[in-house]
């Protein structure tokens, strides 16, 4: 591995870890539907835009069917998912959850792809569901109890989304090609929300900080991030550039920390160590499953 895919590979955590951060901004103003749907409407134009200028070919039409299940399951329903629940639990919580996907995708493979659940990937799973346990208990969220455990809930819930549109990936989707999938997936996703983000608008007013806040989670996060990752993708080969799952916890504590001043105890520390340890431990077994058009 060259010195310019370590840089990638740190440089793409660091963009992922920050999209949480974002979110924390956006959601209570924009609310967690417009969020998403404008984030995933303006990356997908930028996307469009980058594929129009390399004569890349997206054959919307024809793949119609699997940007729209890739959109909704890989987009729209974890991207609201996590701006929920940026509403009420630090990006640190948010980051650390969103890491149990290839955990998840370990149990799923399992199940439908006939893969062997081996004793070092259950111990992955145990040591990812008690690093989340024991973050939820380690207090740093205004939350209450119910509503803390609604929102970790909803963030596992949309990383098993990402597991689950990893499945249908590798099973059914043969035609578009990974960039096709990423930029179609993304507009569909925001062609899906945009009647719900017309019925829910945007609770508080929309101010210079909240535009340049949406634009680094757009533009940032969903377009940059996306360019790394593919270059990564043909370089590295999907097994190592997936390894930037694990690195986003620490980026995302990190800059919860600077620009949130949010807490940071050694018992989120543990936990946060559980599940890049039990993320490990699934990896080392197997190549690591995610979908091909995953977005943080």
């Amino acid at each position: 591995m060259r010195t310019s895919h370590v840089v990638g590979l740190v440089v793409l955590a660091a963009i992922w870890g920050g999209s949480f951060i974002f979110m924390r901004v956006l959601a209570p103003v924009l609310g967690p539907i417009a969020t998403t749907d404008l984030r995933v409407l303006i990356a997908g134009a930028a996307l469009l835009v980058y594929m129009r200028s390399r004569g890349l070919p997206l054959h919307f039409a024809r793949y119609a069917r699997e940007y729209f299940v890739v959109g909704l399951a890989n987009t729209a329903i974890p991207f609201c998912l996590f701006a929920y629940s940026a509403l009420h639990i630090p990006a640190a919580y948010s980051a650390v959850a969103n890491s149990t996907s290839p955990l998840f995708g370990a149990l799923f493979s399992a199940l439908w792809l006939a893969e062997p659940l081996t004793s070092r990937k259950v111990a992955g799973l145990v040591a990812g569901i008690s690093g989340v346990a024991l973050i939820g208990e380690a207090g740093g969220a205004q939350a209450s109890g119910s509503v803390l455990a609604t929102s970790l809930g909803a963030c596992l819930i949309a990383a098993i989304s990402y597991s689950l549109t990893g499945i249908y990936i590798k099973k059914f989707v043969r035609g578009p090609t990974p960039m096709g999938i990423a930029t179609g997936s993304l507009l569909m996703a925001g062609l899906v929300l945009l009647p719900l983000a017309i019925l829910f608008p945007p609770p508080g007013q929309i101010s210079a900080l909240i535009v340049g806040n949406l634009l680094g989670l757009s533009l940032l996060c969903s377009g940059v991030a996306y360019l790394i990752y593919y270059w990564l993708m043909a370089d590295l080969g999907p097994t190592k550039a997936l390894t930037v799952t694990f690195l986003i916890p620490p980026f995302g504590i990190l800059w919860g920390l600077i620009f949130l001043g949010e807490p940071l105890t050694w018992a989120m520390a543990a936990g946060c160590g559980l599940v890049v340890a039990g993320t490990l431990l699934v990896i080392r077994d197997r190549p690591l499953l995610a979908p091909v058009a995953a977005t943080r």
